[in-house]
């Protein structure tokens, strides 16, 4: 029997976080006036071992996990990322082992990722206006180095590479044909993503939303575009494709059309709590069983638990009352 939740819903997909840390300070992710010189972040002692990492994956893989995503804070900052990949591919039942990125040092990893076995990458751009996204970003990095990073990796073989950017009104709203425009006819595809109100930190108001069917109609009025059937169940992004055959985008509704009811994915933070919603208050530890001596069958059992229980669709029942409850922060988990 498949594990699934009380939902019906199987679990397909780990996203695992490798680090804390960025050196981004993205408005919307981890904002400098909390994330400052001040702010501590996870010492070495406190993040899960690559092979921690590694034991925990083979058993969501013995669970059904199909898919597992790298993620961060900024994946690239943990030293020797490929010593984990080259571990993620070999475990039997994962499918795919991908990555996403700010892209800062894309361009100069992008083949050792692919050497080790990366399947493919995103990467996160908000705008290729460079006053726009360094705004966004806040280190004043320049889109024209990620945009680097992005061709680095697809001349690496890490293609499609898809790009994510989170769409925020009055912020980088305008930007929206623009990205559209300059990753047509590439082969990359790029994912419009409503701002959602994940932690508690980055100051989400629901008039900053722009919601996908404004995205859509944007885009479409330059360039003309049809709605495609998903990939696989439970695929998050919505697809959509040019009607010139130019390749396709993606939008993803969380906010607009919550997609709670498909949702295959579980999360585990740098320390090694297992999340069951990006929107989740707290989560379960692994860690500390792990470092305890626990058996593969008994970490299998907690994991299983877990899942079973599972009853989160934060943003099906996102409200005011929903609003205020606390959020572990993006940063943590991963997007």
């Amino acid at each position: 029997m498949p594990l699934v939740d009380t939902l019906g819903r199987p679990v397909r997909d780990l996203r695992i976080s490798v680090t804390d840390r960025c050196n981004f300070r993205c408005t919307y992710c981890m904002p400098k006036e909390v994330f400052n010189r001040e702010y501590e972040f996870l010492g070495r002692d406190l993040l899960l071992s690559f092979e921690e990492i590694e034991r925990i994956a083979r058993t969501f893989a013995g669970l059904g996990v199909e898919k597992i995503r790298l993620s961060g804070g900024e994946p690239l900052l943990r030293r020797e990322i490929e010593d984990l990949i080259r571990a993620l591919v070999t475990i039997d039942g994962i499918a795919d082992v991908t990555l996403t990125t700010n892209g800062s040092l894309l361009e100069r990893k992008a083949e050792v990722l692919a050497a080790a076995g990366l399947n493919r990458v995103t990467v996160s751009l908000d705008s290729l206006d460079d006053e726009v996204f360094m705004a966004m970003n806040d280190v004043g990095f320049p889109a024209s180095k990620v945009l680097d990073g992005i061709d680095a990796a697809a001349a690496a073989g890490l293609v499609p590479v898809k790009i994510n950017m989170v769409v925020k009104r009055g912020v980088n709203d305008g930007s929206v044909v623009e990205m559209a425009r300059h990753f047509r006819g590439t082969g990359h595809i790029v994912r419009f993503i409503e701002y959602m109100d994940v932690g508690r930190t980055n100051g989400w108001r629901l008039d900053d939303v722009v919601p996908t069917a404004e995205i859509i109609t944007k885009i479409s009025a330059e360039f003309p575009l049809q709605p495609v059937a998903a990939n696989y169940p439970g695929e998050v992004a919505r697809r959509w494709r040019y009607r010139d055959g130019a390749g396709e985008i993606g939008v993803i509704t969380s906010v607009s059309q919550p997609f709670c009811g498909t949702c295959t994915r579980a999360r585990l933070s740098a320390e090694g709590s297992l999340y069951t919603c990006l929107f989740a208050s707290k989560g379960t530890d692994l860690r500390g069983p792990l470092r305890q001596g626990v058996t593969d069958e008994e970490l299998g059992a907690l994991i299983s638990d877990v899942w079973q229980r599972r009853a989160d669709r934060y943003s099906e029942i996102r409200s005011e009352a929903t609003l205020g409850l606390p959020k572990v922060e993006m940063s943590y988990i991963g997007g």
